[in-house]
């Protein structure tokens, strides 16, 4: 829960405090997964990587030629960090899955709640690009007009 709403659940979703801890760590797990992923589909926009010459540079990669190949490897990544990186510790608070920039030794309640925001704002951005380039046919750089 944060400011300015505090604990806000008009739908009922969360019956009990182990719900909510679980909630929260998903919600976590899926921010971060979704910064990663709308950052991978900017930057797949703008680089090639070797091999992928002839797949197309918007979501539709992902059901073409190599483009398959990278999709399932992509997959294999996501539940491998999954699986094994994103595990939830009981001893810790729901979602402290770590920092997860080691080399800034910065993990306060700031930082934190700056997180699980540009984790929710990300969900929205990865589905935006995902959504906009299967109705255009465009990459997300390409949305910009650039």
């Amino acid at each position: 829960a944060q400011d300015p709403l505090g604990f806000w659940d008009p739908a009922g979703f969360c019956e009990d405090e182990a719900k909510f801890k679980d909630f929260r760590a998903k919600e976590l797990k899926h921010g971060r997964l979704a910064m990663m992923g709308a950052l991978g589909m900017l930057a797949q926009s703008v680089v090639q990587v070797p091999g992928m010459e002839g797949v197309p540079k918007s979501v539709t990669a992902a059901l073409t030629g190599n483009g398959q190949t990278g999709f399932l490897a992509i997959l294999a990544i996501i539940a491998g960090l999954e699986a094994a990186v994103f595990v939830q510790d009981p001893n810790k608070e729901p979602g402290n899955f770590g920092n997860p920039l080691p080399w800034f030794d910065d993990y306060s309640p700031e930082m934190r709640a700056r997180e699980i925001n540009n984790g929710r704002i990300a969900m929205f951005s990865a589905i935006g690009i995902i959504s906009s380039s299967l109705y255009t046919g465009k990459s997300a750089i390409e949305q910009f007009g650039l």
